[in-house]
């Protein structure tokens, strides 16, 4: 087209109509090669997973370092090895952290149904007492913490997810006068789905702000901590200390897994807060549970040897995963770049794209996406409730097809996007809105 890298926005109706016919064409040609790609979830890929193969022969003894029997029954807290090893990798103390099952979503929801049915250390009451309970969301924002919320009837406000985190005066204006807003759920580094990285400046204002609430909890979900897509690594914000240090050492309650470095269905997850924190958890899990699968923390003990055994191991999905993020960025540059119609994010970490297009047009592009075979997230899944009120974000998530797959996949992104914005601006005479970028803009 020969209006390729010219903003649409900018074309004359004769123009604009006869970019509109090519984009049909050309999506009619996507729609012929009969494409089943599914880019809907961050999985890893069965390369990422075969990575960690020889965990199958593992463990090799029955008793951990102490000389505990981790078959049977007991250690609630998980072993020590495999909580001094992550202490290491979260910059906690060992004391501070609680090695669990193969879930941290699930320890974050144990963590949210305890506050519900007992308080924190600090509450005047369970949260479900009280007459309303709301927490803050940065958006766009992992679709499964909303979703959790949600099932328990609780109200969620949002707040902008720039590219060094929140947009903490936002947070700080709410949660100073209102006591209803009792939490706030953050992805502090390489965020889901935006890809940013908190800086320390922020992480230290969420950690002194002044909270209504007295029992305010900072649920900092630290998934992808060391999943690196450049050599220059972000360095994840040391939020249980700069809590303590400004008098708050109970807010934050950090979580993360193995789920993304070893094996997604049978790794290990972590719960790190204060020692206070650690002891309500364990006083209220111990009806719950006699101990985790010790088992499977020491096999993945024997796999890493030390903290950086674990470093070491992100290198290699770290050499799977940015040829599959490059190939995004390529396609979209090449599809869409200079037309006025999308930006994206450039993520150096964790396992998506942020894709804003053209507001009012994001569920049309899912839609046309799926008629041509790829499968992607459903318009407004970073958001709560599903809802984004722009329709314009949606999240692409590469990590789990072949190399080759993405390329088409995204490719044909760039054309289901294009059509759905010529459409658009055909409906609406040929003016675009203006479309804010949550990271860099497009050519940038």
């Amino acid at each position: 087209m020969t209006t390729a890298h010219s903003p649409l926005a900018d074309l004359t109706p004769a123009e604009l109509s006869a970019a509109l016919a090519e984009q049909r064409t050309a999506y009619d040609a996507l729609k012929a090669r009969g494409l089943t790609l599914d880019l809907t979830r961050g999985k890893p890929s069965n390369a990422q997973l075969d990575l960690a193969d020889a965990m199958r022969a593992l463990p090799t003894s029955v008793k951990d370092a102490d000389g505990v029997d981790v078959r049977n029954y007991g250690g609630l807290t998980g072993i020590r090895q495999i909580r001094e090893m992550f202490a290491d990798l979260l910059w906690v103390e060992p004391s501070q952290v609680v090695a669990g099952g193969n879930s941290s979503l699930t320890m974050m929801h144990e963590c949210l149904v305890h506050l519900l049915l007992h308080g924190a250390p600090e509450s005047p009451r369970p949260w479900s007492r009280e007459e309303k309970v709301t927490f803050v969301c940065p958006v766009p924002g992992y679709d499964r913490h909303f979703t959790m919320l949600a099932s328990h009837g609780i109200e969620m406000v949002t707040v902008p997810m720039l590219e060094d985190g929140p947009d903490v005066e936002a947070i700080a204006a709410l949660v100073k006068d209102d006591s209803s807003i009792k939490g706030m759920w953050i992805v502090p580094t390489y965020a889901n789905p935006a890809g940013s990285t908190i800086s320390l400046e922020k992480a230290s204002a969420l950690a002194a702000m002044e909270t209504a609430a007295p029992d305010f909890r900072i649920f900092w979900d630290n998934a992808y901590a060391f999943h690196h897509l450049t050599e220059d690594e972000a360095k994840s914000a040391d939020i249980i200390t700069l809590c303590s240090a400004a008098g708050n050492p109970n807010r934050p309650l950090m979580f993360a897994s193995t789920s993304k470095i070893t094996w997604a269905g049978a790794g290990v997850a972590f719960l790190a807060a204060s020692e206070a924190n650690v002891g309500w958890y364990l006083g209220h899990q111990q009806f719950a549970s006699i101990g985790p699968d010790k088992v499977n923390q020491l096999r993945h003990v024997e796999f890493f040897g030390s903290a950086q055994g674990v470093r070491d191991h992100m290198a290699k999905h770290r050499e799977i995963l940015a040829p599959k993020f490059a190939a995004v960025e390529a396609a979209l540059e090449s599809g869409l770049a200079g037309l006025g119609i999308a930006h994206w994010t450039r993520p150096t970490g964790g396992y998506f794209v942020s894709l804003d297009v053209m507001d009012g047009t994001a569920s049309r592009v899912v839609a046309l996406a799926k008629e041509a075979g790829i499968a992607l997230t459903p318009a407004g899944a970073s958001f709560p409730h599903g809802h984004d009120p722009h329709d314009r974000n949606i999240r692409l998530a590469p990590s789990f097809p072949e190399l080759a797959e993405v390329e088409t996949a995204m490719a044909g992104v760039a054309t289901c996007v294009a059509l759905a914005a010529c459409e658009k601006l055909m409906a609406d005479g040929g003016s675009a809105p203006y479309v804010p970028s949550v990271g860099n803009p497009e050519g940038a």
